[in-house]
């Protein structure tokens, strides 16, 4: 099929979850054409909505780590955005706790890290400090994080896609990238196996679960670039009748920063939510995920039977939760969701940085890719897109 004059943009940006509304908002103008492409029914509908909705404040990431910077910039940018865009939120605070006294020792490396990052205000609570704020909590010691907060996912990705619009950008939902060729000025994108094509000097690919898929396409060796994901599963709990928390309860994060332990986030209503634990898929499982099918055989399950929750890790919930909440009854707990984290850290691995890349060292200049945003993805986000704006779009367009 032919590329009308009408199909071809300035940039592209190939998924609509929260980083890639961002980076609309911000590259959109009215003398450029863009657009985003999203393969869902609607914007954000995998991690952007399937996550803790925490604004994190940049504590656990070296120093020389996007994750790190980007937090802690993303950090004042979002609240700012949502004070001016009356986006829901609450700068509620954040306490990490120490049940062990190697646990209590690791709390001094954290702030001194946190702040070296740039993370403000952090604070070493004793035993009594940390009972007077929150009577439920047992643990020796905490950190307490006062720019910690929580977040409606939805009104931010709705204000975010609002001020792209009204700049010109636009939205095409239903459009699944399944083909990119490049002729050495531009990209041509094929949708939905031949629907239709359209074509874009600057192509971003903020494809999340899918980045490295997006990335393979262009004909970038996703193994040799240390592209591919490794998707992990994490599983939420709620709690009826919940706890009274005034603060989020986060244990001493994992070794390598896996994840973030089972902590206890709260929500602009005050529900109380626990998770996420922390699962790699199988290969089956990667599949299903990216719409693989069983050789020649029938299509695989759909990829939204690997959201539903693992009910029988409710006992491992329980005995987690105890260790800060010692008269916790693992009974409250129901399923709540479940997410995937778009991982390039694979088991056993060192942490891992995000991949902010434009590729023409390989041969694709004005091709930008994003692989592995996971969390602080959507603390970041606005960062991650004045980040790509100032070091990536050069000439105007």
């Amino acid at each position: 099929m032919r590329t009308s004059p009408d199909m071809t943009f300035d940039v592209i940006i190939i998924g609509a979850g929260v980083v890639g509304l961002a980076i609309a908002q911000k590259l959109a103008r009215r003398d450029r054409k863009l657009a985003v492409l999203e393969k869902h029914d609607r914007f954000g509908q995998e991690t952007s909505s399937r996550n803790s909705e925490v604004i994190h404040a940049g504590i656990y990431y070296p120093r020389d780590f996007l994750k790190s910077r980007l937090c802690v910039e993303g950090n004042r940018l979002l609240y700012a955005w949502c004070r001016e865009h009356n986006v829901p939120h609450a700068a509620v605070g954040k306490l990490i706790v120490a049940t062990t006294a190697e646990e209590a020792a690791s709390l001094e490396t954290i702030q001194a890290s946190a702040r070296q990052n740039g993370a403000p205000g952090l604070e070493l609570l004793g035993k009594k400090q940390l009972l007077s704020i929150e009577p439920e909590v047992s643990a020796l010691a905490a950190l307490l994080s006062p720019t910690t907060g929580i977040i409606d996912s939805h009104c931010l990705m709705q204000s975010l896609l609002l001020a792209a619009e009204d700049k010109g950008a636009l939205l095409s939902c239903r459009a699944k990238v399944t083909a990119i060729s490049f002729d050495g000025a531009g990209y041509d994108l094929e949708i939905n196996n031949g629907e239709y094509r359209i074509q874009g000097k600057t192509i971003v690919n903020s494809a999340g679960l899918h980045a490295d898929q997006i990335a393979a396409l262009t004909g970038i060796d996703i193994d040799a670039r240390g592209y591919r994901l490794k998707p992990c599963k994490g599983n939420y709990f709620s709690a009826s009748p919940a706890p009274r928390l005034r603060r989020l309860i986060y244990p001493v994060p994992m070794k390598n920063n896996v994840g973030l332990g089972i902590h206890a986030t709260l929500d602009l209503t005050g529900r109380v939510r626990f998770g996420p634990d922390s699962r790699y898929l199988d290969k089956e499982e990667i599949l299903c995920l990216t719409d693989g099918q069983n050789g020649n055989g029938p299509p695989r399950k759909s990829a939204l039977s690997l959201y539903k929750v693992d009910e029988d890790h409710k006992e491992a919930f329980g005995n987690a939760i105890r260790k800060y909440l010692p008269g916790f009854d693992t009974e409250t707990l129901h399923p709540d969701m479940s997410g995937i984290r778009p991982k390039v850290q694979g088991p056993g691995d060192l942490v891992m940085d995000f991949i902010i890349r434009e590729e023409g060292n390989c041969g694709y200049p004005g091709f930008i890719n994003l692989i592995g945003i996971e969390s602080p993805g959507l603390t970041s986000c606005l960062a991650i897109a004045g980040y790509i704006d100032d070091t990536f779009i050069k000439d105007g367009k």
